[in-house]
């Protein structure tokens, strides 16, 4: 692309300012947010928005556009201010595009206030042009390289000759605080192993962060630490060269074997009068400050939110109608790829609608009683496979122990995805547990179903993520095996003990722990239809006993959350409330307790979390009121329980990190037995 010519130099300049001032005005009506990044970013952003993405603000959910990630989602002014530049239209939870702002000039007035559609990070699903949630700092790049493995793989299961219907661009700006959270360095790395050349991140080398210069913690050369990854480096030394801008983003198409990172050399708050950096980072200018700052780009002092005549214009002679000439010529192929090719664009389509094959559950097996069972991880595998060969787009990995977790699909055609074969279905994240999860959220958003899985203790490594695909909405699978201190020798370790409580206590994330290998495959069954929440699967290591149905309640009782699984003649003495592992130990305590003619009903919960949406006359069936002698059994931390017991019941829980035992050992030493059980059972019915 040539340089622009004079006048059309004159309107980019009008546009930055605009951009600028617009960030400016909007942080310092709320008299609060960071407005240093968005005036020293905004030319290069400017560039890439009206110059390269391809994203139509008309449309701003066609499945193959560019995504365009604000990692440094502290600087959401920037991206508001550009939404609203550009024109882009809202669309509702259903997908359905309302005509209406996205982001309106009230929105902006409005920033950081309750209901606009401004909040102070960029949050998926509440304003359209969001791809993602971003805000804690590494989770935009990763999230990034999600995406981009999507449109690989999009692509090698759908483009056929004179039909490219998936290429998308994967970019992501972000910031030295990203560049210093570890999540970042384990997506860098995979991305470079990858070869994913559609992904730029767009690196604002400020050197400044909240707390003063970089240099008080972070030294590091960064190019050079990319240049080892693997990684395409590109420079601008100056944020406000736009012909810089302009070359970085046409060596970044022409690479075809890289990621490329872009370092831009800004200046934090450039052009504002703040001797102290750090406050231009983290606080508004303040009313001198703003008008000192409108003097330097030549804008009127009192003029607030000012959008000059021609600047909406200008942004819809260039992304808008860019934008709209690439979605329309898709969707004009996508009509003539509907004729050649039926059945995948009717993937296609299901896919953005979340919805599923017909007969996708056709294979899902039955499991046969069986005293010996099976561990819920095996089944689990088992059942995912069966799942997996008819759900196409079925996708996901294990962050390096597939053999351990059982997650690998191996049906004839899964297949590994790698830089030569893009269309494999397992994925090896390697020994990245919080770039998994981040990785598995993009592959979300871009409509694929994601799994990956490792061991439940190192849940707390994929917290952040997890907590995300919660907030956002979105149905990514999380699957854990070695769920408990049936771990054994590995000891505390390994032994998750908090792991559970603390999963329960998020927000919009369903957690299962299933009893039994018909349990397990009512939880696929379950987890697979959910549109717009996440899912946490909770699976042993060690075997058990596959329920006998014809005596016990159908494994069906799982999409309630909890059901009375075996029961009494009469109303109970004592209900014993038990998850995964747990429940065969109170079915063997409910058979000890019948010795001495005591009527203990069983229930097993392996979702609290749908239970507690039940009607409360339903919860009062599976829990009586009346019956106030309640012992909840569960190998892990004791909170949460409280609220079903109630104050005359008991709980057998572990209140210690475990120990390097054998199982047996372990049992015995932590109460988790018949005996045991038994004995707190007839303690709460004294």
């Amino acid at each position: 692309m040539t340089s622009a010519p004079a006048a059309t130099r004159d309107l980019d300049d009008v546009c930055i300012a605009t951009i600028r001032t617009l960030c400016i005005d909007a942080i310092q009506a709320a008299n609060s947010g960071h407005p240093g990044t968005p005036i020293g970013m905004a030319p290069v952003t400017y560039t890439l928005w009206q110059r390269f993405l391809r994203f139509d603000p008309a449309d701003p959910i066609w499945p193959n556009r560019d995504r365009f990630v604000l990692s440094a989602g502290h600087a959401s002014a920037l991206l508001w201010s550009l939404l609203h530049l550009t024109g882009v239209r809202a669309v509702d939870p259903d997908y359905e595009i309302l005509g209406t702002p996205a982001v309106s000039l009230d929105d902006l007035k409005r920033f950081r206030q309750l209901d606009s559609k401004c909040p102070g990070h960029p949050e998926y699903r509440w304003t359209s042009g969001v791809e993602t949630t971003t805000g804690p700092l590494g989770q935009g790049v990763a999230t990034s390289v999600g995406m981009a493995v999507a449109s690989r793989w999009l692509g090698a299961r759908y483009n056929r000759d004179d039909f490219t219907l998936f290429d998308f661009d994967v970019y992501a700006q972000t910031g030295d605080g990203c560049m210093m959270e570890g999540i970042s360095s384990e997506a860098a790395s995979y991305a470079a192993h990858q070869r994913l050349s559609n992904l730029c991140w767009i690196y604002d080398a400020n050197r400044v962060t909240i707390e003063g210069h970089t240099d008080l913690t972070f030294t590091e050369d960064v190019a050079a630490r990319f240049v080892a990854y693997g990684w395409n480096v590109e420079t601008i030394a100056d944020a406000n060269d736009l012909d810089a801008a302009d070359r970085a983003f046409q060596a970044f198409r022409a690479e075809d074997e890289r990621p490329t990172l872009v370092v831009v050399h800004s200046h934090i708050g450039y052009g504002t009068p703040v001797e102290d950096t750090s406050k231009a980072h983290g606080e508004p200018l303040g009313p001198d400050g703003v008008k000192a700052t409108k003097r330097f780009f030549g804008w009127p002092e009192d003029g607030e939110f000012l959008v000059p005549d021609g600047v909406l214009d200008h942004f819809g002679e260039g992304i808008a109608a860019r934008g709209r000439e690439q979605r329309e010529a898709w969707e004009a192929q996508l009509a003539e790829y509907r004729e050649a090719f039926p059945q995948l664009a009717d993937e296609i389509e299901r896919m953005q609608r979340r919805a599923l094959p017909d007969g996708w559950d056709a294979d899902i097996p039955e499991f046969p009683p069986d005293e010996t069972g099976i561990a819920s991880r095996d089944s689990s595998g088992q059942v995912l496979n069966a799942v997996a060969k008819r759900v196409p787009w079925l996708v996901g990995g294990a962050a390096d122990l597939a053999p351990s977790t059982k997650t690998r699909l191996t049906f004839d055609g899964a297949g590994e995805f790698t830089p030569e074969d893009r269309s494999g279905r397992n994925f090896h994240f390697g020994v990245r547990e919080f770039a998994s999860a981040a990785i598995a959220n993009g592959l979300a958003l871009t409509k694929l179903r994601p799994f990956w899985s490792g061991f439940l203790i190192f849940s707390d490594y994929a917290r952040g993520a997890i907590r995300l695909s919660a907030l956002m909405e979105i149905p990514v699978i999380h699957v854990f095996t070695h769920d408990s201190i049936g771990v054994g020798e590995d000891g505390p370790t390994h032994q998750p003990v908090e792991q559970l409580a603390s999963l329960r206590a998020m927000p919009g994330l369903l957690v299962f722990r299933p009893a039994d290998a018909n349990e397990v495959a009512e939880t696929w069954r379950y987890v697979m239809q959910l549109h717009h929440e996440p899912a946490v699967l909770v699976l042993s290591r060690q075997a058990l006993p596959t329920v006998d149905r014809s005596v016990a309640a159908p494994a069906s009782g799982v999409a309630k959350g909890a059901y009375v699984l075996l029961d009494t003649d009469g109303d109970p003495d004592v209900v014993l409330i038990a998850t995964g592992s747990e429940v065969g130990l109170a079915v063997e305590a409910r058979e000890e307790l019948a010795a001495d003619d005591i009527g203990a009903r069983v229930v097993s919960m392996p979702c609290s979390e749908l239970f507690d949406r039940q009607p409360e006359e339903y919860r009062d069936t599976v829990l009586p009121p009346a019956v106030k002698a309640r012992v909840a059994i569960e190998q892990a931390s004791a909170l949460g329980w409280a609220r079903y017991v109630g104050d005359g019941g008991a709980i057998v829980a572990m209140n210690t990190f475990g120990a390097s035992a054998p199982l047996k050992e372990l049992v015995a030493k932590f109460g988790f037995t018949p005996d045991a059980v038994s004995r707190v059972a007839r303690d709460v019915l004294a």
